[in-house]
């Protein structure tokens, strides 16, 4: 393990320096072909770091072709000329890459000079104090905007139900430890969030995945999972969900509070764009039909504002607030005070509203178009999913190709997807791949569309008989 050994620099994120850092053992010989990473858990804990870092380091490795995964086995150092490998990936990388694998929000949207001013006004206002830890839950007058905001979205909560966390991925991961013990089962949409999956299982969780449908998860299969096995909770994105872009009707929202009441288990919502309508009859989160308080509701702002800040909420029901609270205070105490004061100045002075207003607007013209581009360039060689809105689409190859492949095809031309590998936590046909738009411009997600329309006809004669065999050298 000493080869992974590395100091961290402070100029750069963390992630990024463990992936260079392994990127350089490969490269070098360091790390054989077919070589085993370490485990997940076991890397973080050795160079003292989150799970979820090092998830997005073997996820980029992955996606840029120096690893390989094997379902129940691990992550392997991938059979290829790995210094070849660099060189074309570094050529290609110097024309203009179209980045639809990215979920970051494009830069060009984020209200810097407000939200500039909504910092100086939170140390002007708060001080010294503001460099204090905060009390477990999060800022209170924080906690009361976010309530507002939230009965605007109808959700009737108070702020002793909130508590204030560091991002969507910590909101799973403390709602995870406060809940999850190992071999509990929890059930997924199929497909779902690589993120969330990664965590239930460094939980020891049975992970029993749903179909999704196209008006939401298929609860004909549900009915008969629950009738055999009890779950402690299922994951759910009910508007816009990711990878596909489904939104639950009201039909299934309230059937699934209902089998929730009648099966004894607990739902955890992960919403992070309903603030919308696209082309939804319903955006509002299934939390707002929530009578029984059986969801735990996780409401991102990545989407919508800034991913840097890294600020999130959970509203949960009143008889597991205790577990979770001391589940953040085991991951990072708190989310900082200056983050949340101001993003509650921001909230509160800057009209939150109209910022809104003009983000759903840019949002729904991006998805509109595209999802035009994509039916008029696509719709008769591709199965598209049956996207409500969002930023992400979700496509599917004829059977017998890859989407892995179809992603090393797709960087050599100058377009980056991601393959439906990391939606899946066994999957036996690899498909299907996502294209997400929340980081491209119009221009270039149609030149990005024209360029996997004008090179399809190639990939599908080209792979025509699929992908070579992997050596089985790992095996013996």
């Amino acid at each position: 393990m000493d080869k992974y050994k590395l100091k961290f620099e402070n100029n750069n994120s963390k992630y990024i320096q463990i992936y260079n850092h392994i990127k350089q053992l490969i490269v070098q010989g360091q790390i054989k072909e077919h070589e085993k990473l370490p485990p997940i858990r076991k890397l973080a804990d050795y160079i003292s770091v989150n799970n979820a870092t090092i998830v997005k380091v073997y996820e980029l490795l992955e996606k840029e072709g120096y690893v390989y995964k094997i379902i129940g086995s691990g992550t392997f150092v991938s059979s290829l000329n790995i210094k070849n490998k660099e060189q074309e990936v570094n050529a290609v990388n110097h024309q203009h890459m179209i980045h639809f694998e990215s979920g970051n929000p494009s830069k060009d949207m984020f209200p810097l000079e407000n939200f500039k001013s909504a910092i100086n006004m939170a140390l002007e206002k708060d001080g010294a104090s503001i460099f204090e830890y905060d009390e477990g839950k999060g800022s209170e007058e924080l906690r009361d905007e976010l309530c507002t905001y939230l009965k605007k979205k109808k959700i009737n909560t108070n702020k002793e139900n909130i508590q204030i966390i560091s991002g969507a991925q910590q909101g799973i991961d403390i709602v995870c430890k406060g809940l999850i013990n190992y071999s509990d089962v929890v059930f997924v949409e199929e497909p779902t969030y690589n993120g969330a999956l990664e965590v239930f299982k460094s939980r020891g969780a049975k992970v029993i995945p749903i179909p999704m449908l196209d008006d939401g998860i298929d609860i004909g299969i549900l009915k008969l999972k629950l009738e055999k096995i009890k779950p402690k909770l299922i994951y759910v994105m009910p508007n816009f969900q990711n990878p596909t872009g489904i939104s639950y009707t009201k039909y299934k929202k309230k059937k699934l509070i209902e089998l929730s009441e009648k099966y004894d288990f607990y739902i955890l919502e992960d919403d992070f764009i309903s603030d919308f309508t696209f082309d939804s009859e319903d955006n509002l989160p299934l939390k707002s039909y929530d009578m029984k308080n059986r969801v735990i509701y996780i409401k991102s702002f990545s989407k919508i504002l800034m991913p840097g800040l890294r600020i999130g909420i959970v509203d949960i029901p009143k008889e597991l607030q205790k577990k979770i609270l001391w589940a953040k205070y085991s991951s990072d105490i708190s989310t900082p005070a200056l983050i949340q004061k101001s993003m509650y100045y921001y909230m509160k002075y800057y009209n939150w509203e109209e910022y809104l207003k003009s983000i759903d607007k840019l949002y729904t013209k991006k998805y509109k178009q595209t999802k035009a581009l994509l039916e008029e360039s696509l719709g008769d060689k591709l199965k598209i999913s049956k996207s409500q809105g969002g930023l992400n689409f979700f496509l599917e190859l004829p059977r017998g190709y890859s989407s892995q492949a179809f992603y090393n095809f797709m960087i050599q031309k100058g377009v980056c997807i991601t393959p439906g590998t990391y939606f899946f936590d066994n999957i036996m046909d690899d498909r299907f791949f996502r294209i997400n738009i929340a980081n491209e411009k119009i221009e270039d997600i149609e030149k990005g569309i024209t360029i996997i329309k004008n090179n399809l006809e190639e990939f599908i004669t080209s792979y025509k008989n699929g992908e070579p065999i992997r050596s089985n050298k790992i095996f013996y």
